[in-house]
């Protein structure tokens, strides 16, 4: 279970730091995010970087969250960040800027709807699934 404020805060800093790649094509900044978006998806969103930035330094100074969430939606939206991520860090390494330039803007509209209105797409698509695969059963 995790502070849905968490997710958010990480989703503001990932913003930022894909813009900063989008602006300067920057294939090693976004391996350091797929790093983190792969970090968030492995051992979770709360012991991933971001989350622990969240945990050290923001959470204390808002008191406790109202309810809290299940971690899997966000780790999965971290794993689809993660492909979204190897395949831009690919395109601006190998020099396929189109790959790198698309892939980026996708985790970035992404990780933009979360910060600015809470709604996270890979957490969307997880919960779809999960229905799919639920009636399926």
């Amino acid at each position: 279970m995790v502070d849905p404020r968490g997710p958010r805060f990480s989703a503001a800093v990932t913003s930022v730091v894909l813009t900063v790649v989008l602006l300067t094509a920057n294939g090693w900044l976004l391996l350091a995010q797929t790093v983190v978006f792969l970090t968030g998806a492995v051992i979770g969103v709360r012991r991933a970087p971001y989350g622990v930035l969240y945990r050290t330094l923001v959470q204390p100074r808002l008191g406790p969250p109202a309810e809290l969430e299940d971690d899997q939606p966000p780790r999965f939206a971290q794993a689809v960040g993660a492909v979204f991520g190897v395949l831009g860090t690919v395109g601006f390494l190998a020099d396929v800027p189109a790959l790198g330039y698309v892939a980026t803007a996708f985790a970035f509209v992404a990780a933009f709807l979360n910060a600015t209105i809470g709604f996270c797409l890979g957490c969307q698509i997880y919960l779809a699934i999960r229905s799919v695969k639920g009636a399926q059963a």
